[in-house]
């Protein structure tokens, strides 16, 4: 598995958005690796992007790490209770970023742990919703790979969390849209940064 290097996050997120799409996870567990494929993104652009965090270049201590060298997570907390993870994209100094909406676990073996970080309960003993529901969420993927704000500012080229090749996607496999929950950003929220892998790939 080649892990995806620093020149791959250090492009134009929009496209790095779409392009994450069909790569693979890798969340080192409790001396396990979990591989998960990434299946929906969405890109933030600090310069010009109201949704973003950092709109307008604006620091503080919650943003600084938008700011970093590309290839870092950035993880933040909503609702007081729900991790999100982003990759930090573009040069050092733009505040840009993809969060990871949604992955699809790779292998059976990791659909136990999984479960066990999300419900308390293997796989086999989930009901048919929580299967459903199993990592299709920002929140619900980072409860699932045991991601926590203890991985914000963390390099993605090794050690417990990085991103490998995974299978590249085509063009028509992709869907666009609009962000999901962003209604205030004003005229940003119809920017069509949203992507997502098509059920059947």
């Amino acid at each position: 598995m080649e892990i995806l290097s620093h020149d791959f996050y250090n492009r134009d997120t929009v496209q790095v958005a779409r392009d994450l799409l069909g790569r693979q996870i890798v969340r080192r567990w409790q001396g396990q690796d979990i591989l998960c494929r990434i299946t929906e993104t969405e890109a933030y652009v600090g310069r010009v992007d109201k949704a973003c965090h950092a709109y307008g270049y604006r620091r503080t201590a919650r943003t600084e790490m938008l700011f970093s060298p590309p290839g870092h997570a950035y993880v933040y907390l909503i609702y007081g209770m729900y991790h999100c993870l982003n990759f930090v994209t573009e040069p050092e100094g733009e505040p840009c970023a993809v969060l990871i909406r949604c992955v699809r676990h790779v292998r059976r073996e990791d659909r136990d742990i999984i479960a066990g970080n999300r419900f308390a309960r293997k796989y086999e003993e989930l009901t048919p919703y929580q299967r459903k529901q199993f990592l299709n969420g920002p929140g619900k993927l980072c409860l699932g790979l045991g991601i926590t704000r203890e991985q914000n500012g963390h390099p993605l080229f090794g050690g417990d969390l990085f991103v490998t090749e995974g299978e590249p996607v085509s063009d028509g496999a992709v869907i666009i849209g609009r962000r999901i929950g962003i209604d205030y950003a004003q005229e940003a929220a119809d920017f069509p940064w949203r992507f997502t892998l098509g059920e059947e790939s």
